[in-house]
């Protein structure tokens, strides 16, 4: 059995599509969560790692009951595994794993909603079909997600995305014309040398103006940065 064990709770890693991965644990950690949150939804939840970690945090912001992360997977196992993952853990109470498809979700609104979803376009298609689905925009894209938030969102939620860099400009253009305005864009460099890779975007519902935009780098010299063990120093047993 591969576990993969953070500092409050174990995540078994064997059945999901999609494993534990670095794109996956930064959204966790750099969405926005509140104390007074009462619904959460992950969008392709995997292993449903970014669900703990967002009941880990929501608990530790407030000790109130009245709260719930609901994730949604389409590959069975993974959501499986996903239940079985929530029901190991402290929050167990709060979190639910459903296998279900994007556009079955018609009811609720959601204070924050979240995904690390496909976003490999043009790029080959894995002959192994579950990962193929979990990683290509064929069965999801951050057009659904933006389209779905416009109209399920809190009037104070966020929704927030792990893309590649390269998708910046599209994104951006697309959560405008959803009536979504951007808040927050961090840039994630692997190294100080290289262009960054990735972006976590966070949106709200209306215009914005001036969004707060970071730069993360996750190692330098061989060692994780202050800023990147800061950041996972709650998660990460190495932080």
């Amino acid at each position: 059995m591969s576990v993969f064990q953070f500092k409050k709770f174990a995540v078994v890693n064997d059945r999901s599509a999609m494993k534990v991965n670095t794109d996956g644990v930064l959204l966790g950690a750099l969405a926005t969560v509140r104390a007074g949150d009462r619904s959460y939804l992950d969008i392709g939840t995997g292993t449903g790692t970014i669900g703990l970690m967002l009941a880990q945090r929501r608990a530790e912001a407030c000790a109130d009951e009245g709260w719930k992360v609901l994730a949604i997977d389409i590959d069975e196992e993974s959501a499986e595994e996903a239940a079985a993952n929530f029901g190991s853990s402290p929050w167990r109470a709060h979190l639910e794993a459903l296998r279900l498809p994007l556009e079955e979700l018609r009811e609720g609104t959601y204070d924050l909603i979240v995904s690390n979803p496909p976003y490999f376009d043009e790029s080959l298609k894995n002959p192994l079909e579950r990962k193929s689905t979990a990683r290509h925009t064929a069965s999801l894209s951050y057009r659904e997600i933006l389209e779905f938030s416009s109209r399920h969102l809190a009037p104070e939620g966020r929704v927030a995305m792990v893309l590649p860099r390269e998708v910046e400009k599209d994104l951006l253009r697309y959560g405008r014309m959803c009536g979504l305005g951007l808040v927050r864009l961090t840039r994630v460099r692997t190294v100080p040398r290289k262009e960054p890779k990735r972006i976590i975007a966070e949106f709200i519902p209306g215009r914005v103006e001036g969004a707060e935009v970071n730069e993360l780098v996750i190692q330098n010299g061989g060692s994780y940065t202050e800023d990147y063990l800061q950041l996972m120093h709650d998660f990460y047993l190495f932080a």
